[in-house]
């Protein structure tokens, strides 16, 4: 990337993308405001791990598609599947044959579940979890964990976030909160909303594996309660192991979400479960039906079609471990070179090795958007495109190498902020902000 030329082509479409769109994307953490002031590259095109803008500038991307593109863009043997059901049409008056297929490569993968159904994104599956949950306990409430940042665009966690208008506050009381890893102070909530609880959601794993017991735990304090054990496992699948986190750490939730790296960035997700609670959203169960999923495009055959080549890709190509053995390369690339330009206290890498996020402290140590702003900008100018650390498979040694020689010179840079205290030469304009806010 040419660092004297600017990005006039994409900020000619950031500012079409604001006129036509609200917020200039379609997803908040896909904004402009994610990335530094004329800094925020509108992509054309993608192979593999490298993307390009419009302006002709090549990247190595991390966090394909907010971690959707596990595989890499346009990976051949998941658009083959494509190309061979485009042909025969893509969505039908009744079932597909390729539903049932679907149905029975998921099962397969997954086999702690016994039931799914699929939808086009995973804010409708984990919602339907919320409202299968609440139908078969006859409770209101839904407790989520409050050290997960995401679950669904609907109002029973929206209205929890600081973007909470047009929420009512009848909702939001609904819905209360437990920390990750802390059994007593779940327990101790269950006890103060005994039997209101319909549901414990929250993903079961983050940045590190979950403590000794601690899923075990919750499973038995969800059986001794009486609520139902949702496990969204959007992230977690299939990075962490092709049966998922629960298949990883040998605890089965009562019903589980699936997406991203499911379509490897085709529109595909899953709602799984034990078939006793699925059941409840069928037409073979003699109680009070439960609106589960019904969606015009959620069984479109394309999208089925890319959900089955990456779990055969998974499986047979052992994707997973190697997700995790260019995250081990990268990590241990990134906190070398961290150390050696004396920040390595300031620019600190969390997270699975399948999985890996960056923070960016400032002198006294603490989180910083405005080095955070500092730091995407050095990369970007190396041609980095990285929100995250999270990898693709098809990154390969030599794109490793090239990030983190990137890295090192933006370690340079940030040791020359630090040392200044105060990051704001090197900043280009206003810090990049975090998605939930109050106000823009």
């Amino acid at each position: 990337m040419d660092t004297n030329r600017p990005l006039l082509r994409s900020r000619l479409a950031n500012e079409r993308l604001h006129t036509m769109i609200p917020g200039g994307a379609h997803t908040y953490a896909k904004g402009d405001d994610q990335y530094p002031e004329d800094l925020a590259p509108v992509i054309s095109h993608g192979r593999g791990a490298h993307v390009w803008d419009v302006d002709g500038n090549e990247y190595i991307e991390y966090g394909s598609g907010l971690r959707s593109v596990s595989l890499g863009h346009a990976h051949p043997r998941v658009l083959a599947a494509v190309r061979r059901e485009l042909d025969r049409g893509s969505n039908f008056v009744r079932p597909s044959i390729v539903e049932v297929e679907a149905a029975e490569r998921f099962l397969t993968t997954v086999p702690t579940a016994e039931m799914v159904k699929f939808a086009k994104n995973g804010s409708d599956v984990t919602t339907a979890a919320v409202r299968l949950a609440r139908a078969v306990t006859g409770r209101p409430m839904v407790a989520i964990c409050r050290d997960h940042p995401f679950f669904s665009t609907d109002d029973w966690f929206i209205g929890t976030t600081a973007m909470s208008a047009g929420v009512p506050a009848a909702t939001t009381e609904l819905t209360v909160t437990f920390p990750y890893g802390d059994l007593a102070a779940t327990e101790d909530l269950l006890n103060r909303h005994e039997g209101r609880i319909a549901c414990l959601v929250l993903e079961p794993a983050t940045q590190q594996d979950p403590p000794p017991g601690y899923l075990a735990g919750l499973r038995e304090l969800a059986d001794r309660h009486g609520c139902v054990l949702v496990f969204d496992e959007m992230i977690t699948g299939f990075r962490w192991s092709a049966a998922g986190a629960q298949g990883l750490y040998g605890v089965v939730p009562d019903l589980s979400t699936f997406g991203k790296a499911l379509g490897n960035g085709f529109a595909v997700a899953a709602l799984a479960g034990r078939r006793e609670l699925m059941e409840r959203g069928g037409l073979r169960d003699s109680r009070d039906r439960v609106f589960l999923l019904s969606t015009t495009h959620g069984a479109e055959t394309h999208s089925l079609a890319a959900a089955m080549a990456v779990l055969d890709t998974y499986v047979e190509e052992g994707i997973t471990a190697r997700l995790h053995a260019l995250g081990e390369r990268l990590a241990a690339g990134v906190r070398e070179v961290a150390s050696g330009m004396g920040v390595g206290d300031h620019v600190v890498v969390r997270g699975r090795a399948s999985n890996l996020v960056f923070a960016t402290l400032d002198e006294n140590r603490q989180p910083s958007q405005r080095y955070r702003t500092l730091f995407l900008r050095q990369l970007l100018a190396g041609g980095v495109l990285a929100p995250s650390f999270v990898v693709s498979g098809a990154l390969d040694d030599a794109d490793i190498d090239r990030t983190v020689d990137i890295v090192a010179e933006a370690c340079a840079v940030y040791r020359k902020a630090l040392d200044c205290g105060d990051p704001t030469p090197w900043l280009g304009g206003r810090p990049v902000k975090p998605v939930f806010r109050r106000f823009v």
